[in-house]
């Protein structure tokens, strides 16, 4: 059975934003695997704390990264 980790810093992305990467990254492995697959495909979110995460030698915020999603 699959099991796919994402990390992402916390406080950047809410719950129902949460819920759509798990589903979506479960739609991309079940393409792969087959469908059979779907009910043992684990997707787990990850948060790590600001501070805790390096980006170039940075350690951006989650209001940093927010910013950049916004353009």
């Amino acid at each position: 059975m699959p099991l796919v980790d994402i990390e992402v810093i916390e406080g950047v992305f809410d719950d129902e934003q949460k819920a759509k990467m798990i589903e979506k990254v479960t739609d991309a492995m079940v393409e792969v695997e087959g469908e059979n697959m779907r009910p043992v495909t684990w997707v787990r979110v990850k948060e790590v704390r600001s501070g805790q995460w390096g980006i170039g030698g940075n350690t951006p915020s989650a209001d940093d990264i927010k910013a950049m999603a916004a353009g």
